[in-house]
């Protein structure tokens, strides 16, 4: 059961890789954005390939697993980053409400956002969990 949540988990974290670059294409995301996308991605790989290859091989083995959870570290460090970022605030001015309006034509408020990304952070306290109680 621990592996099927493992996968769910993987392909949620990959959908919110893909719709934040998606969503945020056209703004001034920078760096947070490539880092964001980036991580992602390999986390994803490197995690897929530690779920399908066997325990005492090298893919499948500890130091992959470690290192896949890393970036998924990295990915919601920098996927809060940009959220955090791009929430409305009236402390931030209007800039900040301006670049909200614009990167989240979607739904007109932020709350797919906040959905993937909190859920992505649920997601990989979860995997590291797992992880580390041996259960994936």
């Amino acid at each position: 059961m621990s592996v099927i949540v493992a996968y769910v988990l993987t392909a949620l974290g990959a959908l919110a890789v893909l719709l934040t670059r998606l969503r945020l294409r056209r703004s001034h995301a920078g760096w947070p954005l490539a880092v964001h996308t980036a991580a992602g991605t390999i986390a994803v790989v490197l995690w897929l390939l530690f779920l399908v290859f066997p325990e005492d091989s090298f893919l499948g083995g500890a130091l992959v697993g470690v290192i896949a959870l890393a970036f998924w570290w990295m990915m919601t460090a920098t996927g809060l980053m940009l959220l955090f970022r791009w929430l409305p605030s009236r402390s931030r001015g209007k800039r900040a409400a301006d670049t909200v309006d614009a990167a989240d034509t979607w739904t007109g408020s932020p709350w797919l956002s906040v959905l993937a990304h909190v859920g992505t952070l649920l997601g990989v306290l979860w995997l590291t969990w797992a992880y580390a109680f041996s259960l994936v």
